[in-house]
């Protein structure tokens, strides 16, 4: 038996189908991945899946080597995979993915009857597999950053400093001027990453139940890592604003050992490379009456 194999076909083919499978592990972790890093993850796999057809060596060999290296590349380009905890998490999304996309397929090929051909056609293909995404893209699961416990390590002049934190969704403080996301961490913690060295102070307004509005000393932290579930996220020139008072009292985590509340928004920062606009600019306006809505 004889067949044909279009190389551009094949190649847009596993390259659409790759986009589907890293765009629902995207929004299953924490959505980190830029749309170039998404096609060109995309891209490396297909390529390697065209390897199998290459070369003089045992098809079996084939299989494997390309199988591996589009996986392994696949990953490390989209998400720049920091660890092997946080490569086995992505993996097994993948994975998971990858089993649900190939049985709805297998199972509206089955239902299509005399319309199978068409199903089967490259554009078939491409359009079931849409569906198939719409509907997993609907009802994904995955990490959620807001209000859950990571790690976190503070770095300051090449030390570094890790503790508990907790991702609060009522925490919405921001640096007035920039209109960045600022984090909260204790007194203690400070003092053990900036020491004696607090340069580039900053005024952080703030509105709190029981308490009107007010403000915290803040100040520009050079970088700061987070560690969810074996994912890793790294930030630079992040924002942290001092608490006098505890912060392991104020979690809902049920943790006495929560030294830190980190702004959800910096996951949207690191998504699209930029922090959001500020809604209202005013804060401190003495004329309006909304303080920006600032929680601690």
């Amino acid at each position: 038996m004889h067949y044909e194999l279009y190389v551009d076909s094949l190649f847009l083919l596993n390259f659409i189908m790759n986009l589907y499978l890293l765009i629902l592990v995207d929004n299953s972790t924490l959505r980190t991945a830029t749309a170039g890093r998404l096609a060109a993850g995309a891209a490396v796999g297909a390529l390697c899946y065209l390897l199998p057809f290459c070369g003089a060596f045992p098809m079996a060999l084939k299989l494997i080597v390309g199988a591996v290296t589009g996986t392994i590349g696949m990953l490390h380009i989209t998400f720049r995979v920091k660890g092997l905890r946080m490569f086995l998490r992505l993996f097994e999304r993948l994975v998971l993915y990858s089993f649900g996309m190939g049985g709805a397929l297998l199972f509206l090929v089955r239902l299509a009857g005399p319309a199978r051909g068409i199903l089967t056609s490259v554009l078939g293909i491409l359009g079931a597999g849409g569906a198939a995404f719409l509907l997993f893209l609907r009802f994904r699961y995955g990490l959620k950053p807001k209000d859950s416990l990571c790690l976190a390590t503070l770095t300051k002049d090449g030390e570094d400093v890790t503790v508990c934190a907790l991702i609060d969704s009522g925490n919405s403080l921001v640096e007035p001027i920039s209109g960045k996301p600022v984090c909260i961490v204790e007194q203690e913690v400070f003092g053990r990453v900036f020491g004696e060295k607090a340069d580039g102070f900053r005024v952080i307004p703030y509105h709190s139940i029981g308490k009107k509005r007010g403000i915290l000393p803040g100040y520009l932290l050079p970088r700061l890592c987070l560690e969810i579930n074996g994912m890793k996220l790294s930030f630079a020139d992040v924002y942290i604003a001092v608490s006098q008072e505890e912060i392991s009292g104020a979690g809902s985590a049920g943790a006495e050992s929560v030294k830190m509340i980190i702004n959800p928004g910096l996951f949207a920062r690191e998504r699209k490379g930029r922090p959001k606009k500020r809604r209202n600019v005013r804060y401190n306006d003495s004329k309006s009456d909304n303080t920006g809505q600032n929680a601690v």
